[in-house]
């Protein structure tokens, strides 16, 4: 690796100067998953960069998925998965393994990661403290859920004593019963429940693209009302629908921007915060340029 001139250094940290002073304080959502939770090497670079958000002032709240490490569970234990639509049916066994990995595996590793640097991070479920209540999404689909409400009493009681919370997508009804929900959404809910300046998802494609087979095709920015016309238009189709629509809940209850970016770049998250230039997609719900 090729030293850094220390001029260089000094002017990324003036370049960075003006985002810590305009975020601090602040509450950022960001969804972990894909590659940037799968790669040893990203992961341990997202536990850093999470505490140097939180060194700076900045309030992170983690929210995660495991979708592939469900998979993996399932098939080690002999299990088919079953898919319908893209989504994992999800009869009682298979929410037993959820639970396991989500819970008890997961969520335990990234809080792990990111105290190695510190006392920081605390492990949640949905199902602490009432924080989700979720509902069943469709009878065929058994125990997949989606979001009623968010109750975040727990986040902001975690915030206020100057802890990270990491949240695993599992959400309960009123009378107990656990659901299995897609992250995207949950990090949605979450971010307008909880007021958060930013909501950032980490994915495996520089962004949104106008065309799924040309990377040159990145969407710097984009509005909701130009999102919607897009769908419309049928030029966003399949997996990108869903987590499109986490990111227009998301500004719906009141976040102001919301960022898809590249997980599988290394310290993506300082990038799109504290640099000039920023990286991936920024959707707002109105006209406007990236603010400093």
């Amino acid at each position: 690796m090729s030293e850094v001139d220390p001029h260089e250094r000094a002017a990324i940290l003036v370049e960075a100067l003006p985002y810590i002073r305009r975020f601090n304080g602040c509450t950022v959502v960001i969804k972990y998953g894909g590659n940037a939770m799968i790669d040893p090497e990203l992961a341990t670079q997202f536990a850093e960069d999470v505490v140097l958000l939180h060194s700076c002032g900045i309030h992170p709240v983690i929210v995660h998925g495991g979708g592939p490490q469900i998979g993996d569970l399932m098939e080690r234990l002999g299990k088919q998965p079953e898919f319908r639509d893209g989504l994992r049916v999800t009869d009682a066994e298979t929410l037993d393994i959820a639970r396991m990995v989500l819970v008890g595996k997961v969520n335990r590793d990234i809080v792990s990661a990111i105290n190695v640097h510190g006392p920081l991070a605390v492990g949640l479920s949905g199902e602490d403290a009432g924080l989700i209540e979720a509902g069943m999404r469709h009878p065929d689909l058994g125990f997949v859920g989606d979001v009623k409400a968010v109750n975040p009493a727990i986040i902001q009681s975690l915030l206020a004593e100057h802890l990270i919370p990491v949240l695993s997508t599992i959400g309960s009804d009123e009378a107990g019963q656990a659901y299995n929900i897609n992250a995207d959404a949950v990090a949605g809910a979450v971010a307008g429940a909880v007021g958060a300046e930013k909501a950032i998802y980490l994915t495996d494609v520089p962004g949104l693209l106008r065309d799924v087979d040309d990377v040159g095709s990145l969407i710097t920015a984009v509005t909701d009302g130009e999102l919607h016309r897009m769908i419309e238009a049928g030029q966003l189709t399949g997996g990108m629908i869903p987590k499109i629509d986490a990111c227009l809940e998301a500004l719906r209850g009141g976040v102001p921007s919301v960022h898809l970016l590249d997980g599988r770049i290394p310290h993506v998250l300082l990038l799109e915060l504290f640099t000039d230039t920023g990286v991936g997609t920024m959707i707002t719900s109105d006209e406007g340029v990236r603010e400093i």
